[in-house]
């Protein structure tokens, strides 16, 4: 019998697929409405093939992603509804899309990483942000996929970062806003810049509207390796810095420092590994992510307080939080 946890990694490509397929047919969303359902029923409903539909609700069931019960009728598993639906403020599968659309079309890259090393291989490629913002679809895509990864997590990691004595975060590389939305939501005379390529000024200014935030959230177009950043009481780079290399990091911490107003802050927001490296199993499959699709890598809660300590920052700390990623904090800006 083969070890359920390499049964698991070896059939894992199954598994993201039958998210995405079933995700897209409209499966989760209609099971979340109506309870449950028999594969006739949904194949009804949703308008798709009865036999390719059960072959999919099958592998999701053993997944324990569904369940199914002895008349053959299927419904979301207990706990899976807030990360399966849609409509849900922490669904997952906007991710899996980016992770099917995008990630595993550079799989193949990984041989040739092997082979060759990612140096020789990169520099025959095209700089992987002009891939993924290529063209609107692939921005959307992408800027989606962070917001699904990042928004629940934004309000927890705002009020651990205490900013309840801010009055401008500059929030660099911040997207579409999840951060500066959960932020502005919790400190009501907080107001933050979003700094980011100016193709994503459209979709910061949906989330404004959607959110009713009005000018308490703005935007500042620009390249943060050209261009200074916005002066602010506290500037945050979220999942930015494990784009790119240590040398890169710390030019852009020394950035966010000359930024800084006197005794503002830097906040950094990423997954950790464990100080062994041994885990944790999202943290050592994006920092393999980040190696196809960026400059950058994950690291140690050690290693990013070195970062920030080489930039001139002090009072440095870790805050955890209770989901995959988590704070550190970098003080004393002068």
């Amino acid at each position: 019998m083969i070890p359920v946890h390499l049964e698991r990694a070896v059939f894992g490509i199954y598994a993201t697929h039958s998210l995405h397929f079933a995700d897209r047919s409209g499966v989760f969303v209609h099971l979340a409405d109506h309870g449950s359902a028999t594969a006739a029923e949904l194949s009804g409903a949703l308008g798709v093939d009865g036999e390719t539909l059960e072959r999919l609700l099958l592998v999701l069931v053993s997944l324990q992603v569904l369940t199914r019960t002895g008349e053959g009728r299927y419904a979301l598993a207990e706990g899976t509804r807030p990360y399966l639906d849609s409509r849900e403020p922490r669904y997952l599968l906007g991710f899996v899309d980016h992770l099917v659309g995008s990630t595993a079309q550079r799989f193949g890259q990984v041989h040739d990483y092997l082979s060759r090393g990612k140096a020789a291989v990169d520099a025959v490629l095209p700089d992987p942000f002009a891939t993924l913002y290529r063209d609107d679809d692939s921005v959307r895509r992408f800027l989606t996929a962070m917001w699904q990864l990042s928004f629940h997590v934004s309000h927890e990691l705002a009020r651990l970062a205490d900013l309840g004595d801010v009055r401008r975060l500059v929030d660099v590389g911040g997207a579409s806003g999840p951060f500066s939305v959960a932020a502005l939501l919790a400190y009501p005379r907080l107001r933050s810049t979003v700094f980011d390529l100016p193709q994503v000024g459209p979709y910061l200014a949906e989330s404004a509207k959607a959110y009713e935030l009005g000018d308490r959230l703005t935007f500042a177009g620009g390249d943060f390796f050209r261009d200074p950043l916005p002066e602010g009481d506290c500037v945050a780079f979220g999942y930015i810095l494990s784009d790119w290399d240590d040398e890169t990091c710390e030019g852009l911490l020394r950035k966010a420092y000359d930024a800084c107003r006197p005794g503002g802050r830097v906040l950094v927001m990423e997954r950790l590994f464990d100080p062994d490296r041994g885990g944790p199993l999202s943290t050592a499959v994006m920092n393999l992510s980040m190696h196809l699709e960026t400059q950058g890598r994950h690291r140690t809660p050690e290693e990013y307080l070195g970062l920030l300590r080489r930039a001139g920052f002090a009072d440095c700390a870790v805050r955890r939080s209770t989901a995959d990623k988590h704070l550190l904090v970098g003080g004393g800006a002068r």
